[in-house]
């Protein structure tokens, strides 16, 4: 598993992205997943990119942003060739964003065709400029539940469509994170771990709460603390080779919250993988 951290972590902080990147890659971290807004406001500092990353050890998996789906299609493709070329300049080939603004439960056909329909025509231009497009399991979108997800990725039937496979957020809309995991398994191209206290809970990880910078944190916990089963789901993770995860954490307490489940992880992933070098079938 190469495991990233989200610069989105740091929305709120006093901190350049080479304070960001010594820190990972002092703390084992493989790659920064770099939030949109953030590479959009470094394009004039064009001394960072993928190689000036790599002297870090470090990559960048993906770029996290938000296409205008519900705009005018000139709007869209304007949006999603800039976003794919910022990718490229990070040596990205995955680029994220969510599946409209509305619960799939309030979406009229007509409304699910026009927004797929849309989704195709943004994987098309991705696929043109080498990138692949994926999007959230995310409440408040079409990707909100395990159906509504596996009859988007039907109708947009596209191969540069992926899924960011938000394990909580797949929890939080019912399903069981390790039988939808393996439902959607041939679809997914990133993992967002991170977890909460209690079902009560979850309305912190609305957007509007998230992204406000006096917003409440209390509920959100470390990954191995919380109301998700992430012994179980991480251990279907490490039956892969090749998985790209991010840990996403938006409360306090960044560092130490990061490197304690980052550590917990790789200690995890170690338990699990004695009795194999010890040659224990």
């Amino acid at each position: 598993m190469r495991l990233s951290l989200c610069t989105i972590t740091f929305r709120h902080h006093l901190l350049s992205l080479e304070d960001i990147a010594r820190w990972a890659a002092a703390n084992d971290f493989q790659g920064i997943e770099l939030w949109g807004a953030h590479a959009r406001n470094m394009q004039h500092m064009t001394e960072r990119d993928a190689s000036w990353m790599a002297a870090f050890g470090l990559s960048v998996p993906m770029l996290s942003d938000y296409l205008p789906l519900d705009e005018d299609l000139a709007s869209l493709r304007h949006a999603t060739s800039n976003l794919c070329r910022l990718a490229g300049r990070w040596g990205a080939r995955k680029v994220r964003t969510f599946a409209g603004k509305s619960a799939s439960r309030d979406t009229s056909p007509e409304a699910r065709w026009r927004l797929s329909a849309r989704l195709k025509d943004a994987c098309m231009m991705a696929q043109d400029q080498g990138c692949q497009l994926l999007v959230e399991t995310h409440p408040g979108t079409l990707a909100d539940t395990l159906s509504s997800t596996q009859r988007l990725v039907e109708d947009v039937d596209h191969p540069a469509l992926g899924i960011n496979f938000d394990t909580l957020h797949v929890w939080e809309g019912g399903a069981d994170p390790v039988a939808a995991h393996r439902a959607l398994l041939p679809h997914i191209r990133h993992y967002h771990l991170k977890n909460v206290r209690s079902r009560a809970d979850l309305v912190v990880f609305e957007p509007a709460n998230v992204y406000a910078a006096a917003g409440k944190r209390t509920g959100m916990t470390a990954l191995f603390e919380g109301a998700v089963d992430y012994l179980q789901f991480l251990d279907e993770l490490f039956e892969r080779e090749e998985v790209d995860a991010s840990l996403e954490w938006f409360g306090g307490d960044c560092f130490n919250i990061l490197a304690n489940d980052a550590r917990n992880m790789r200690l995890l992933r170690a338990d699990r993988e004695a009795p194999i070098r010890a040659g224990v079938a």
